[in-house]
């Protein structure tokens, strides 16, 4: 029964993130997004992270995908697919920023400081001696993923910045 739920879940949640990235339609985009916050609650579920999964669908499912359709809204976007020529000029120059992304991503997963993913004495056994998975998650969110958490932070505050830039030009 868990692995039949494990496909389900990852196919939700590869199906319908393709979908974002490749749905011309900015709102329907976003629909989409909701939908892979779900099913990726759902695989949290599965791996007996209660709070994260209740933290996945509460924060990003309701707060900020209420703050993505505002502002989807807001800027009036148009669907994708009418001026094909800016998308290509652009492509140009996202793709030395995406190798530096990766480059950055890949220093920080091969760096000693940060150890992504659970460590050999942090399974099911050590979120119940840290008395349950709030507390196992405050714990690791200050202490071993730190790092990780903060580049991640920087990272989406570049993305926001970059949204409004690229959303103010094409006001003009």
């Amino acid at each position: 029964m868990e692995l039949v739920l494990f496909v389900a879940f990852s196919s939700i949640t590869l199906v319908s993130a393709a979908a974002v990235v490749l749905h011309p339609h900015p709102l329907k985009s976003a629909l989409f997004l909701i939908v892979t916050f779900f099913a990726m609650g759902g695989l949290y579920l599965l791996l007996q992270a209660e709070f994260i999964a209740l933290m996945q669908v509460l924060v990003y499912a309701g707060a900020v995908m209420v703050l993505f359709l505002f502002v989807i809204m807001l800027l009036n976007l148009k669907p994708r697919g009418e001026d094909r020529s800016a998308f290509k000029k652009r492509l140009s120059w996202a793709l030395p920023l995406v190798l530096v992304f990766v480059g950055a991503v890949l220093t920080v997963v091969t760096s000693p400081l940060a150890r992504l993913g659970p460590s050999a004495q942090q399974g099911v056994a050590w979120v119940e001696t840290q008395g349950g998975n709030v507390r196992a998650v405050g714990r690791a969110l200050f202490t071993s993923a730190f790092l990780p958490f903060e580049v991640t932070s920087i990272a989406l505050l570049v993305a926001v910045v970059g949204v409004i830039v690229l959303a103010k030009k094409e006001r003009k």
